[in-house]
């Protein structure tokens, strides 16, 4: 079983930034890889960014890609969000999401959710 816990969600202003936490408790890490996603009101769920947690491979979606970093920390079992001139259409509930790690980065299959953390970015 694999739990998560985001955080780090919160107000912020328009060129701002935020960085956005997912602790994770899994018996083995390496087994998973790791995705953001987010969910802005009335719209479908958009993949962010991904990290295979044995290599620290990445993967991102071009709409957040120079703008978004996701990164892991071993020793602490948490995996980042970096968010730099965030804009008012990046308000959003934002997931955690892990997969297993055997499958591409670019595959938006995950087997487990976190409960999400709402960001929102006044202009």
């Amino acid at each position: 079983q694999v739990q998560l816990v985001e955080s780090g969600g919160g107000l912020v202003q328009a060129g701002g930034s935020r960085e956005l936490s997912c602790t994770v408790s899994a018996r083995t890490l390496s087994n998973y890889r790791m995705g953001w996603f987010r969910q802005a009101p009335a719209k479908e769920r958009e993949f962010l960014a991904a990290i295979r947690w044995s290599s620290g491979s990445t993967y991102y979606a071009d709409s957040v890609k120079g703008r978004f970093t996701i990164s892991r920390d071993n020793a602490k079992n948490t995996v980042y969000l970096q968010m730099n001139n965030l804009k008012p259409e990046d308000t959003a509930v934002y997931y955690c999401a892990a997969g297993p790690s055997f499958i591409t980065l670019a595959s938006m299959t995950y087997t487990y959710w976190g409960q999400g953390t709402q960001v929102t970015v006044s202009s």
